[in-house]
């Protein structure tokens, strides 16, 4: 989980900024209290609990058993709130139309079969008005070289085979499916992740970890 580590609070600086905007509360960022958020392939919850300390209800769905186990254990431990469930986005969506705020799905997109229905089914789980927001990783030479050459092959951060670049997703790509169910693009931004240094920053490349924000109409 290092990397998402390293990253998570770019991508809590990203979600703040634009809840923020919403709830026209700019100065004081309490923009998350009693915003019901669901974290979208939630892994061990390393976003879901930064929200849930910023004031949200938030609940985090996952369909790996092991990862989910490590998100309940540290809530436990941290005395945190959150609601895990083991329930695919389709599902959820099924059980709970338009029944949250804000929707997050981060790193996930890249890994499932079909990366068009789970966006359709974050569109169905926002409230009309509410906002999504996807990460994912560009179909791009260089991030070939960094997510999969540097980071699974030489440096070992992440395992071999974590990563298919075939999966890998263009932001056109990316918010041609999203308008396709709903949903309007609002911003963009580049997520630089050194995996050589740690470095990590937001930026204004999209050539490979990018983020949207997306605005369900």
């Amino acid at each position: 989980f290092k990397p998402l580590h390293q990253i998570n609070p770019l991508r809590v600086q990203f979600i703040s900024q634009h809840i923020a905007h919403q709830v026209n509360d700019i100065e004081s960022n309490n923009g998350f209290y009693n915003k019901e958020i669901i974290d979208v392939g939630c892994g061990g919850g390393i976003l879901s609990e930064s929200l849930a300390k910023m004031g949200a209800k938030v609940t985090g769905i996952d369909m790996g058993t092991e990862p989910l186990n490590i998100a309940k254990l540290h809530a436990l431990e941290t005395g945190i709130s959150i609601n895990y469930q083991k329930i695919t986005a389709e599902e959820k969506a099924v059980q709970n139309p338009e029944c949250f705020d804000v929707v997050t799905c981060m790193e996930m997109l890249e890994h499932v079969p079909d990366p068009e229905s789970v966006i359709q089914a974050c569109s169905t789980l926002v409230k009309p008005g509410g906002l999504i927001f996807f990460s994912t990783l560009n179909k791009s030479i260089k991030s070939y070289l960094l997510a999969i050459v540097a980071a699974e092959k030489l440096l070992k951060i992440v395992p071999d085979g974590t990563h298919d670049h075939k999966k890998f997703i263009r932001p056109s790509q990316l918010i041609t499916w999203a308008e396709a169910h709903g949903l309007k693009c609002i911003d963009a931004s580049g997520i630089h992740y050194n995996p050589i240094t740690g470095s990590h920053k937001l930026n204004d490349s999209l050539d490979v970890n990018y983020i949207l924000c997306c605005y369900k109409l």
